[in-house]
């Protein structure tokens, strides 16, 4: 017999919550981490810490910025970054303790070191003195996540040319930052370090921010974010940065080609993605196939090509979100208990934390017109919106997609304050296939900005009841 029934590498979302449910159904299982503490990059060095700051940069902005307006009188913010890094740490302590504590709540076996697959059914760990030991298993769950996809000839030292990483931890604010990659990661962190001072350009390789999103939303996104203070380099790309001097010199040519342009700037952030990490897990030697972009292929029950080996989250095909990876971890774990685990991804949700955040889930109109879809669109602006007007919070807009024949709500676009939990209701909604007079006739509470997705949801069919 097996000393486990399961061993997942990786201790991000997906992989401790593929180990939670795991054994909450009754697996003998066990935790493969290879870094001090568990969470992966999402509540160590991504998302949990990303939070943070751009929480505590947005009350920063408030309060130099909004509260007299509101009536509240303060003197000037002072900004205390070393105390700010340490807010931020302290919930990232808080959150990694509590994954922690529930692999001891559910008898989860978690083994710090490198993972690597010796063979199906058999995982090689190597401590950080370099001892190895080996762990039979019945099953194994790859949950690597993924890295920082890189520049070719630009080296992140995270000190002056960073990743998210390091622009997560940075000693002093730049008085000049330049963010490579108009993507969800580059504003997110391009708006903490602008809100706290600096003066933030950034490079996009495309025509636009946000690439893949909903044109409309994209549009007025980079609009506002524009009027905040932010400068777009559109269809341009990074060339080379020169560190020899005190302040970086960035080359930036056009996306086609052409003469370019020197960029000065203190800090530079590579943001251009992230790519499935894979390395030194042994997948070539046990023969795991990976597809063109060095992802795991798996089949529609997360098994690869080799009995006993699954794979889940970034490692796979599809986005690279952490909720994406926990419910995959959830159906895998399932599956392998022998239920039946499942994933709608057509109603998954996608979030910008960016102020005011950006949230979608479902189609976007382009992917509607390329698919040759008929369709109806309903939007409401915060503007007309009663909450919004009086917190003075109305950039923005709901929209809503739904199927020209059935009514069937085919996609929700949000751009506006709190859109990141305002998105749950239309994901909901998609999850029982709704139509859009589902939600136009379900009562939402007044005054909420909330009621901009009935509102959204009746102007489907011309009738919203507050334009």
């Amino acid at each position: 017999m097996s000393q486990y029934d399961l061993i997942v590498i990786g201790s991000g979302p997906g992989g401790y919550v593929c180990a939670i449910r795991a054994a909450q159904l009754g697996l003998k299982t066990a935790v493969v981490e290879k870094m001090p503490t568990y969470g992966g990059t999402c509540l160590n060095i991504g998302c949990i810490p990303s939070k943070a700051l751009l929480h505590s940069s947005e009350l920063f902005e408030e309060a130099g910025h909004g509260f007299a307006q509101m009536g509240i009188g303060v003197p000037a913010p002072t900004l205390d970054l070393k105390a700010m890094m340490a807010f931020k740490q302290d919930g990232v302590d808080g959150n990694v303790k509590g994954v922690d504590y529930l692999f001891k709540k559910n008898k989860i076996d978690g083994i710090h070191g490198t993972g690597r697959i010796a063979a199906p059914g058999k995982v090689e760990v190597k401590g950080a003195d370099g001892k190895t030991q080996t762990l039979d298993t019945k099953a194994i769950v790859i949950a690597t996540g993924s890295d920082v996809a890189r520049l070719k000839g630009i080296e992140i030292d995270e000190k002056r040319v960073v990743s998210s990483t390091g622009a997560l931890s940075l000693e002093a604010v730049p008085s000049k930052l330049l963010v490579v990659g108009a993507g969800v990661i580059g504003l997110e962190l391009g708006s903490v370090w602008r809100r706290l001072g600096a003066e933030v350009t950034v490079v996009e390789f495309l025509d636009g921010a946000l690439p893949g999103m909903d044109g409309e939303v994209r549009r007025q996104a980079q609009r506002i974010f524009e009027k905040q203070g932010m400068t777009f380099k559109l269809s341009s790309k990074v060339t080379g940065v020169d560190t020899s001097g005190k302040r970086l010199k960035v080359s930036v040519e056009p996306a086609k080609g052409g003469a370019a342009e020197t960029v000065e700037a203190d800090v530079v952030l590579v943001s251009i993605g992230r790519v499935p990490y894979t390395e030194g897990l042994g997948l070539a030697d046990v023969g795991v196939k990976l597809d063109q972009r060095g992802r795991v292929e798996v089949d529609a029950h997360y098994a690869t090509n080799i009995p006993g080996i699954w794979a889940i989250g970034d490692a796979i095909k599809g986005p690279m979100l952490a909720h994406k990876a926990e419910d995959e971890g959830v159906a895998v774990a399932e599956i392998l208990a022998g239920q039946a685990g499942h994933v709608n991804y057509d109603a998954i949700p996608n979030v910008v934390y960016t102020f005011p955040e950006i949230a979608s889930v479902g189609k976007s109109e382009d992917e509607l017109k390329a698919a040759g879809t008929a369709y109806k669109v309903g939007k409401f602006p915060f503007t007309a919106n009663g909450r919004a007007k009086v917190n003075h919070t109305t950039d923005g807009f709901v929209k809503i997609l739904a199927d020209a024949k059935t009514d069937r709500v085919l996609g929700v676009h949000i751009i506006g304050a709190d859109a990141g939990n305002m998105i749950a209701e239309a994901v909901i909604a998609m999850e029982f296939g709704a139509s859009s007079e589902d939600i136009a006739r379900t009562c939402h509470a007044h005054p909420t900005l909330s009621e901009a997705i009935k509102e959204a949801a009746l102007a489907v069919d011309k009738r919203s009841l507050s334009m």
